[in-house]
């Protein structure tokens, strides 16, 4: 929107990694950015940040409704992203149900532009032939575990939205990476056990990354350019596990890992995390869905969202040197390079998309 409008952008999920870097974007064109919260959600991702912020749920239909009053654009970022949850519905009914709910009242409300996150998994499957793109139609069976199942089930409600009329474009980040991940992300956790030196060893997966900063510009452009009912992958660059590890040992002065752990390994060690944990009441610290999608290689074509946003990203050796520098600036490593006892146990899962 044009600097100097009394426009409203609402969006959900701010106070996440590419939620809370999107609002940055969305503040530099001016107009109010209103932000929906849960009531238990923590804001330090915006914090300073001259935002509106509006309490509420996406499973609270009432609380949808206030925040959609008068609001020009929404960008529907939040979604319950865990690869492993005691109860797997609460992931349906944030992700599936909360964005059905979203879409209905945002609908109602006459937003004139909606764009909804969702990720790289709905389109990376394999197929015959050459990169997977926004043409490959996934089916449910092929999704792994409840995240993904929830993302593909709320992408095809927005795509249904979408023919009956509400003003939504789709935008599927592969994985973003760079500062501002406090989280951390899965990825961002693995940036965080490399500077630590607790990455003894790697498995045998691939993904596409792209700067974080560089997902928010695309989400902007897609609202901006993008066509209605219509799907844009936000990625920049495939690299196999090895070759994102080896960048990281090059940025960060660290030395890379040079075994690779066989997959029945890692297999085997996510069946005996989830019976530990469902022993112990904890969070295991290898999902198997975490493993089992590392057995494929999300790698993509998102040279459309090139053709027909402008999407531009910029080298990935960038975006990781940045997130490396926050990492250390923020404390998630001391100056030893030890893991602070502050933050999350190392996870020794293979990194997967971040809608």
């Amino acid at each position: 929107m044009p600097t100097g409008t009394a426009s409203i952008t609402l969006v959900t999920g701010a106070t996440g990694f590419l939620g809370s870097r999107l609002v940055r974007r969305l503040l530099r064109d001016g107009g109010e950015v209103r932000v929906l919260v849960r009531p238990t959600s923590d804001t330090q991702a915006l914090s300073g940040l001259p935002v509106t912020m509006v309490r509420g749920d996406l499973r609270d239909r009432q609380s949808l409704r206030e925040a959609c009053r008068g609001v020009q654009r929404l960008f529907h970022v939040a979604a319950d992203y865990r690869l492993w949850a005691r109860d797997p519905r609460t992931i349906y009914e944030s992700n599936v149900g909360g964005t059905e709910n979203l879409l209905h009242e945002a609908a109602d409300a006459g937003v004139s532009r909606i764009v909804y996150t969702s990720t790289v998994a709905t389109i990376a499957v394999t197929r015959p032939g050459g990169l997977p793109t926004e043409q490959v139609e996934a089916r449910l069976d092929e999704m792994i575990g409840a995240y993904k199942r929830s993302k593909l089930m709320a992408e095809q409600a927005a795509r249904k939205a979408a023919a009956e009329g509400v003003p939504v474009v789709i935008v599927n980040p592969t994985t973003p990476v760079g500062p501002g991940d406090w989280k951390p992300t899965p990825t961002g956790q693995i940036i965080v056990d490399f500077l630590a030196g607790r990455m003894p060893a790697y498995v045998d997966t691939g993904l596409n990354l792209v700067d974080v900063d560089d997902v928010a510009e695309g989400h902007v452009l897609a609202a901006e350019r993008g066509r209605v009912g219509d799907r844009y992958l936000l990625g920049a660059r495939n690299m196999t596990l090895r070759e994102i590890l080896g960048t990281i040992a090059e940025v960060s002065g660290r030395p890379a890992p040079r075994v690779r752990l066989p997959y029945a390994v890692a297999l085997a060690a996510g069946y005996v995390s989830e019976r530990v944990a469902r022993l112990t009441g904890g969070e295991p610290r290898v999902p198997l869905d975490g493993v089992r999608m590392a057995r494929h290689r999300m790698f993509v074509d998102s040279s459309k969202a090139t053709r027909e946003l402008g999407f531009a990203p910029g080298p990935v050796e960038q975006a990781l040197a940045r997130a490396v520098e926050w990492y250390r600036a923020n404390g998630y490593v001391d100056h030893s390079g030890h893991l602070r006892r502050r933050r999350r146990e190392r996870r020794l899962a293979p990194p997967a998309p971040i809608p």
